[in-house]
């Protein structure tokens, strides 16, 4: 295992009617923004209750972040934030909304002339504004890490930021809130949630046994609760596993001391700028592939996986591969995903156009080992295209 350092500063109320704790875990001496994105949250009612807790705190609502979010659009609640002297920011949504919450926090005290320098050119934060969350789309568990993925529409470009500062001081997870929401939407939380462990798991043996066995853990309890959310959108427990996993996916814990991969995502996000899927859709359509190509590298985990993750008993190792990197295809098919780019209709030129965006932004030697070039992700995207 390697060396490693953790802290994990957010606190979390878990579990249904817990939005009430808004009112007591944000000072009163606070101007508060709330954030959030489209209409779902004042059709379920969640943006009523988090008014009714904040009723003895002044506040002011900014509406409208995008999936994706924009840095257009946040550069208005920015200029919001600014004029009327918000110091604190409430993120009400999915992990859109808490990215963009986090890029706000960041560009109202920014100093610098632009502030997407924070995310293009990493340019240095010191101070940010508190922020904290009510989630009702788990899935991306941005709700506590300290890290945000930002488009910017006019470059055509969608980057990830982190800094330390920008963990959440709390967030509020009641399952309940998953009820109204698309199917879509939930398939698309399930694989993001999957895809965030692969991404921590699927790599190289570290002899960290704790942080393998969790992130299996977290695997099959999503290959176990995901086909259960679809199929009875009110069943509490279910959607209780479900915002659980997906928050463990990706709060830190399981990726300390081993190798992490990323590849998959970096590819992704280059696939959402230039194509608008959701970025569900990217993870599910380059994984398996991703797995394919590069099998050799990670032979010990996909045998790892094969067998504690999926229970193959094929004592042929190279079939034992195949049947789990098949079955983790048809796992995101069964969660409403494609699992290759041919089938979501994209054209052949992604193969040479989209590493050219990689070089760009200096992605040219990413996953665990650097050993993703662009001519292997080359070999992916022809892996995808069929």
């Amino acid at each position: 295992m390697h060396l490693f350092s953790y802290h994990n500063p957010t606190t979390l109320f878990f579990g249904k009617g817990q939005i009430i704790a808004v009112r007591r875990a944000i000072p009163e001496k606070h101007k508060v923004l709330v954030l959030y994105g489209g209409g779902s949250v004042k059709k379920n009612s969640v943006l009523d209750q988090v008014r009714a807790a904040l009723n003895k705190h002044t506040f002011l609502e900014f509406g409208g972040i995008e999936p994706n979010p924009s840095y257009e659009t946040l550069m208005g609640a920015v200029e919001l934030a600014k004029r009327e002297g918000i110091d604190y920011l409430l993120a009400v949504g999915g992990g859109s909304v808490i990215d963009g919450a986090k890029f706000i926090a960041a560009a109202i005290p920014f100093e610098g002339k632009d502030a997407w320098d924070i995310v293009e050119k990493h340019a240095p934060v010191t101070k940010v504004l508190p922020l904290s969350c009510v989630l009702t789309l788990p899935a991306a568990g941005s709700e506590s890490n300290n890290g945000a993925v930002i488009s910017h529409t006019a470059k055509g470009v969608k980057l990830p930021f982190f800094h330390p500062q920008l963990y959440p001081v709390f967030a509020v997870l009641d399952p309940t809130t998953t009820y109204t929401l698309p199917l879509k939407q939930i398939g698309n939380g399930v694989v993001d949630a999957f895809v965030h462990v692969a991404e921590q798991y699927l790599t190289a043996p570290a002899q960290a046994f704790v942080q393998d066995y969790y992130a299996e853990g977290l695997l099959k309890t999503l290959l176990e609760i995901g086909p259960q959310t679809l199929q009875h959108p009110l069943d509490y427990e279910a959607r209780a596993n479900f915002m659980w996993a997906a928050n463990q996916a990706l709060n830190g814990l399981i990726g300390v001391g081993v190798p992490q991969d990323w590849s998959t995502h970096m590819i992704g996000h280059e696939l959402t700028a230039m194509y608008g899927f959701d970025h569900a859709q990217t993870l599910a359509a380059i994984l398996p592939h991703n797995l394919r190509v590069r099998r050799k590298s990670k032979r010990a985990k996909l045998l790892q996986y094969a067998r504690r993750v999926w229970n193959i008993t094929e004592s042929d190792e190279e079939k034992a591969i195949d049947m789990a990197i098949n079955k983790t295809a048809a796992f995101f098919e069964a969660m409403g995903l494609k699992s290759s780019l041919a089938k979501l209709g994209v054209e052949r030129d992604v193969i040479e156009k989209l590493p050219v965006r990689l070089q760009e932004h200096g992605l040219t030697a990413l996953g665990e080992h650097g050993e993703v070039t662009p001519v292997v992700v080359k070999q992916i995207l022809t892996a995808s295209m069929g």
